[in-house]
């Protein structure tokens, strides 16, 4: 359990301070701001708990990496439901917080609609479970800046989501807000699993055809 314990803490601690910058501080930090402590709270995980579980902190992370051939089925559920379970109570220690009925930072559609929003995620989760499996693979020079480049790509996701869907590309980071906000969130948490778990989906098939190797 020690692999899901650290996801559990991981997914806990980019959703309390994720959300938590965009509920407290978004109206002095802005959307970079917002966006930064998203991807510093990923990158902080990457350096202090990805020797144990790799930080995936994300069920599109994980499924990718169960298409790609890298993790068991079994091991892809008890990451999901260990990250689940981190963005809850970190959602539920924000309410506790925040009283205001902010909306704890709920993914929901834009000004943009239902197609753009969905075409954003699906392809913003591809391009991370790509870089993901590219910067963790045993093949990759990355090394030590492999969380840094994890950490910064998600935060460059952000920086566009967030006037899209509010950044989304988590189905982790998006149940926990929509479950204490309920109305729209609830509603549309469908397009928040459905689109990153599709384009983990693409970016663990072409994986698993070699499209990423180097020749």
């Amino acid at each position: 359990m020690k692999r899901e314990i650290a996801e559990f803490i991981g997914t806990f601690t980019l959703v309390l301070f994720g959300c938590g910058a965009a509920v407290i501080a978004g109206g002095q930090v802005g959307v970079l701001g917002v966006a930064l402590a998203f991807g510093l709270a990923l990158m902080a995980m990457m350096y202090s708990i990805g020797h144990i579980s790799g930080c995936h902190l994300n069920p599109a992370v994980s499924f990718g990496m169960f298409v790609s051939g890298r993790m068991s089925l079994t091991e892809f559920l008890t990451y999901a439901v260990a990250q689940c379970l981190g963005a809850l109570l970190g959602t539920f220690v924000l309410s506790t917080i925040v009283a205001d009925g902010s909306g704890l930072a709920a993914n929901t559609v834009g000004d943009y609609g239902t197609q753009a929003a969905f075409v954003f995620e699906f392809i913003a989760a591809a391009l991370f479970v790509v870089v993901y499996l590219g910067m963790t693979d045993k093949k990759s020079k990355a090394g030590a800046v492999g969380g840094l480049a994890i950490g910064l790509t998600y935060a460059m996701i952000y920086i566009v989501g967030i006037s899209m869907t509010g950044g989304g590309v988590n189905p982790a980071r998006s149940l926990g807000p929509a479950v204490f906000a309920g109305g729209a969130a609830m509603d549309q948490l469908w397009l928040f699993f459905i689109a990153p778990l599709g384009g983990a989906l693409l970016a663990g098939v072409l994986s698993k055809m070699g499209w990423f190797d180097a020749d």
